[in-house]
């Protein structure tokens, strides 16, 4: 079984913010047809901007203008007003929406250097770390948000997620159970339900 995270684009000032839910995945298919494929860029309005036409992945050649002047404004904006986490957060955003996850988890730590609180930011830096298969450091993101709210849905499933993803079906059951017990009409506990019928 294969685990795919579902990742929304919402408006935040210019770009969007990244929110982490994983999904189940099994059998080479994609339980949830609303899910992007890691393979195809989703067509958004932050990708878009990324893409010189709707049939080419971003390249050195396709790039846009725009893009670059954006990118220029808010390093510029960051650089001005380094304490400023409105700024840091919509540059990393930028960062991570451009496929830069290693520069938009440096601008992520100066976020949480600022403010250890932010729980945004934890599954921001989570959901970077699970694409890049590095679980532990994506398990540890998950684990500091419930030491300050030990019933949050989303950090719970995303630690099913990554057990599941890790092959430990038991372990998955055992989180998702937990959120679906915390709220079963949440969207998160819907989809905790969902990933639980998959994994059996």
């Amino acid at each position: 079984m294969k685990i795919k995270p579902v990742y929304l684009y919402g408006s935040l000032i210019i770009i969007a913010i990244v929110v982490l839910i994983f999904s189940t995945r099994q059998n080479e298919k994609t339980v949830n047809k609303n899910i992007q494929s890691d393979e195809q860029m989703p067509s958004d309005e932050v990708h878009k901007q990324f893409q010189g036409n709707e049939s080419s992945n971003p390249s050195k050649e396709n790039v846009s203008t725009e893009y670059h002047e954006r990118l220029n404004r808010l390093k510029a904006a960051v650089e001005e007003n380094p304490n400023d986490t409105l700024k840091l957060r919509e540059y990393a955003d930028f960062l991570s929406a451009a496929h830069q996850s290693d520069e938009a988890v440096t601008y992520y730590n100066k976020i949480l250097q600022i403010d250890g609180k932010r729980n945004d930011i934890r599954f921001s830096l989570a959901f970077i770390y699970y694409n890049q298969k590095k679980f532990d450091k994506a398990k540890e993101e998950n684990m500091t948000v419930l030491k300050s709210d030990p019933n949050n849905q989303i950090a719970l499933y995303n630690l099913g997620a990554i057990a599941a993803t890790l092959g430990d079906k038991n372990s998955a059951k055992d989180y998702w159970n937990k959120v679906v017990k915390i709220d079963p009409e949440s969207s998160t506990g819907k989809l905790a339900a969902q990933s639980l019928g998959e994994i059996n």
